[in-house]
């Protein structure tokens, strides 16, 4: 038996003395899985599209990772940002909006075959309220 005194981690669960809890489902790695989410469906775009070229992505597809991987960096949300699609910040330049638009469109519906816990909770984070923008009075 574990010790209460010790947390561990397993999958977005904790476990603490009083049993498993679903601390950081949500928040805690919601930024770092809307990266993983982007870069996934980046990824599969671009294999799908534009071809093999072995474990990389081609120079287009790695720019327009590079890119959303600073939007995401950048967000003023931080930890509670919404999904793009319900943010009341469009971030991107008007070109990039269209790239990434046409890679979720694509893989988006692909994304229950290859990653299905990360299309889901995508989804799961899609159904959330969107907060109020931190620094600003409502």
């Amino acid at each position: 038996m574990m010790p209460s005194s010790q947390t561990v981690y397993h999958r977005g669960l904790e476990r603490s003395g009083m049993g498993w809890t679903k601390q950081g489902f949500f928040e805690g790695d919601r930024l770092e899985r809307e990266r993983r989410t982007v870069a996934a469906m980046i990824g599969r775009f671009c294999r799908d599209r534009h071809g093999p070229v072995g474990e990389k992505l081609c120079a287009e597809c790695a720019d327009l990772e590079v890119y959303t991987r600073l939007r995401l960096e950048k967000c003023p949300y931080g930890e509670t940002k919404p999904t793009c699609a319900n943010c009341p910040i469009h971030c991107y330049q008007p070109h990039r909006r269209d790239q990434i638009k046409d890679v979720m469109a694509y893989a988006g519906p692909r994304m229950l075959l290859t990653h299905p816990i990360l299309a889901i909770r995508h989804v799961l984070d899609g159904r959330r309220e969107t907060p109020p923008l931190p620094g600003r009075r409502n």
